[in-house]
């Protein structure tokens, strides 16, 4: 009895010894992707977690009645992706600019919240995005009424593009392409994300859709 007591005290001790030497948990960082396609009920995006920007959105704008408000939303992130967050919006020129619309999608909570992602969120200019380019989304919710679109935006980062100290990429242009699923037809749109001089109409080119 002795025996196997002194047996059992020194496998406790031999345990403690051995749980003290062992290897600590390391955590890995997790590789940011250059490009991660992501698919939403309400819009499509080609997300650039190096850059914390979408590269490119799509989304349906149709002819959906407005049900909701989006009262206090705010932005928020994605577990499984690394985006932009509150800190690269802080106390600078760019707004949190939703690509696919929150009053398009107005029509449900469910729909309205998720462009509150930070997935559908660009480091816009202030002035652009309360200026022509929700002027051209209230546009859209006109054209709607006729016509079903398909609404892709494009980021563009040309040379000498800025890097905030958080980490965000600010995108030089932005770039709407618009599909009137009725007529087969196209209009575009091209920004300098920058504070605009002319009225959106005047940012309409033409693009080969072919």
């Amino acid at each position: 009895m002795v025996l196997n007591l002194k047996v059992s005290k020194l496998s406790f001790l031999l345990a403690l010894v051995f749980a003290s030497c062992s290897t600590p948990e390391i955590t890995v960082a997790q590789e940011l992707r250059e490009q991660v396609e992501i698919t939403t009920p309400i819009f499509t995006v080609l997300y650039s977690e190096t850059k914390e920007q979408p590269i490119t959105l799509t989304y349906k704008s149709t002819n959906r009645p407005k049900n909701v408000d989006r009262g206090s939303m705010n932005f928020y992130t994605e577990d499984e992706y690394h985006t932009s967050d509150n800190a690269d919006y802080y106390r600078n020129i760019y707004d949190k600019g939703h690509l696919a619309p929150a009053a398009t999608f107005s029509d449900s909570r469910e729909n309205l919240k998720q462009t509150f992602s930070y997935l559908n969120c660009a480091l816009q200019d202030q002035y652009l995005n309360r200026g022509e380019w929700r002027l051209l989304e209230e546009q859209e919710r006109k054209w709607d009424d006729e016509s079903d679109l398909t609404v892709k935006i494009d980021l563009v980062w040309d040379e000498g593009f800025i890097i905030l100290p958080t980490g965000g990429h600010v995108p030089t242009d932005m770039i709407k392409h618009i599909y009137f699923e009725k007529t087969g037809s196209w209009k575009c749109f091209e920004f300098e994300n920058v504070k605009p001089t002319k009225g959106w109409e005047e940012h309409e080119v033409i693009h080969n859709h072919e």
